[in-house]
Formats: structure tokens, C-alpha cells, sequence
């Protein structure tokens, strides 16, 4: 049962650094809930408190950092409310049309709202831009967390 529970946990934490590129989806929540199953499989012997502290905190700064990736990309580069409002829009159409909307549909909704909000086109296509590297920032930043906590919960059960 315990190379069961660990096999697992590594099959479900590489579906959640997969799921990290799909917006909207908890991602960050998967990869602590495939920690816990593996806990519950083996009898909450194999990480310590210490450990799931430092889980928790990795998974507050992943949501933090994503959120706050997106805010800075898009004020960097002049993006107003209209233009958020448009990326989250369109992050949100864009999961019906696969990768490709998921990329397109935020920088075209940014750029469309921002320039109906009163912005010359040239000014819309600089904060759309600012949004889409916002949220591949965000994007990235997650990966990286999701990473490390895969890697610190993988050391736990294989070495102890």
C-alpha cells in the first residue's frame, strides 16, 4: 500500500503542474489534497507538521503570486480596470476553446475593453499585452511552487 500512496501522489502532483496552465482550475489545492490522500494511505506517518506548515505556506504564496503577478504585469504596462475585467473575461470564455483561447481570448478581451473604456488602440494593445505577461508571470511563479512542493513532500516519502 505504500508504494501504492507514493506512486500516487507522484502521478497526482505531475497532473497538478499540468493543471497549473489551465486558469481556474485549484491546481495548487490538488497537489496539498494529493499530499493528504498519500497521508491518509500510509497513516499520517511520513510528514511531519513542520512539513504541511511549509505546504501551507507555499500554497498561500502560489495563490498570492498569481494574483498579484497579473495585477503588476498589467499596471507595469498602463492596463486600467476595464482591461482586468476583459482578462478575466476572457481567461474565463477562454477554457471553452482550449490553449489557444486560453492565451488569445484574455489579450483580445483586455485590449477590447480597455479601448471601449476610451483608450487610443495603440494604448489598449499596451495594457493587453501588460496582462497576458502579467498572468504567464503568475503562471510561471506557480509552476515553480508547485515544484518545490512536490519535490519537498517527494523527499518525505522516499527518503523517510
Amino acid at each position: 500500500m505504500e508504494a501504492f500512496a507514493d506512486w500516487l501522489f507522484v502521478a497526482l502532483w505531475g497532473a497538478g503542474i499540468l493543471l497549473t496552465f489551465v486558469p481556474f482550475v485549484p491546481a495548487t489545492l490538488l497537489i496539498l489534497a494529493a499530499a493528504l490522500l498519500h497521508e491518509a494511505l500510509v497513516g499520517f506517518q511520513e510528514l511531519s507538521v513542520g512539513l504541511w506548515l511549509l505546504l501551507g505556506a507555499l500554497a498561500l504564496l502560489a495563490m498570492t503570486l498569481d494574483n498579484v503577478a497579473a495585477l503588476l504585469g498589467a499596471r507595469r504596462y498602463g492596463a486600467g480596470r476595464a482591461g482586468l475585467w476583459g482578462a478575466f473575461l476572457g481567461g474565463l470564455l477562454g477554457l471553452f476553446l482550449g490553449a489557444v483561447g486560453v492565451l488569445v481570448l484574455p489579450f483580445a478581451l483586455a485590449w477590447l475593453f480597455e479601448y471601449l473604456s476610451g483608450r487610443r488602440p495603440e494604448e489598449a494593445l499596451k495594457a493587453a499585452w501588460g496582462t497576458l505577461v502579467g498572468l504567464m508571470g503568475g503562471v510561471v511563479a506557480k509552476v515553480i511552487v508547485h515544484v518545490a512542493m512536490g519535490i519537498l513532500v517527494i523527499r518525505a516519502i522516499f527518503q523517510g
